[in-house]
């Protein structure tokens, strides 16, 4: 008899606590769906008191310090959200390493990292990071619109690094990748591909056709940026610069 009340229990706790977690990130959906990160950020953090592991929720926390932090005009503010970010992401990783969210969270955390950090050796350790994870991302799921985006946009970066940047890389690690634009324009063409309405990527494509002297192709994304619809705090910030890149080149 003991054993089916503490069964019960158990269920119940269970249900309550399950319960709870679909309320919170609930709750954290619709600020998000407002524009109010740190509100969504804080909804985040309160599902992972209650279910530490949880795979969206960490994340989201990942995702939402580094877009929250981005802004920040102080650095050391900057710098602990970033920190905060790729903690969320670690967490993910351990807490589930078969899922690609979380290495996308990871490559994501540390291309914040890159924005901060001061030391060449570090800094060069965070680069390669971007690349890694987000390469075991794509290896779980090929279909991954966001690890797409980090990739192509690290090709991206990539290739516009000056020459003295690029010789420091190749002294501490070999080298980091060759620089390839058609290879940045294949993963951010496959990320559009996914998700049509992903304004970051679509921008970035943009320039990347553009440093590609592709001006027909930049042309025709940058119109299309600018009529994409505004799903998140920074979409119009990017349409605004989208709309100025255009005019310039018409």
């Amino acid at each position: 008899m003991k054993t089916i009340f503490a069964f019960l229990f158990l269920f119940i706790n269970y249900t309550l606590i399950a319960q709870d977690v679909n309320l919170l990130l609930k709750e954290a959906d619709n600020f998000e769906h407002q524009f109010k990160e740190e509100d969504a950020l804080n909804k985040y953090k309160q599902v992972l008191l209650v279910d530490g592991n949880n795979a969206k929720a960490l994340m989201k926390a990942t995702e939402l310090s580094g877009t929250s932090g981005e802004r920040l005009i102080n650095k050391n503010d900057k710098r602990i959200y970033f920190e905060s970010a790729l903690a969320f992401a670690e967490r993910a990783v351990v807490a589930d390493s078969s899922n690609a969210d979380a290495y996308y969270a990871k490559a994501f955390a540390c291309s914040k990292m890159t924005e901060i950090e001061t030391e060449n050796k570090k800094l060069y350790a965070y680069v390669r990071e971007v690349k890694i994870n987000a390469d075991k991302a794509l290896h779980i799921n090929p279909n991954h619109a966001k690890a797409n985006f980090l990739l192509g946009k690290w090709f991206y970066e990539m290739s516009i690094m000056n020459e003295a940047k690029r010789k420091l890389a190749k002294t501490l690690y070999g080298g980091l990748a060759d620089a390839d634009l058609d290879k940045a324009i294949l993963y951010l063409e496959k990320s559009r591909s996914i998700d049509p309405y992903y304004v970051l990527n679509s921008y970035t494509l943009a320039k990347a056709y553009k440093e590609n002297n592709r001006p027909a192709q930049t042309i025709e994304v940058l119109k299309r940026v600018i009529k994409l619809p505004t799903r998140t705090f920074d979409d119009s910030a990017l349409k605004a610069e989208a709309q100025k890149m255009l005019q310039d080149l018409e």
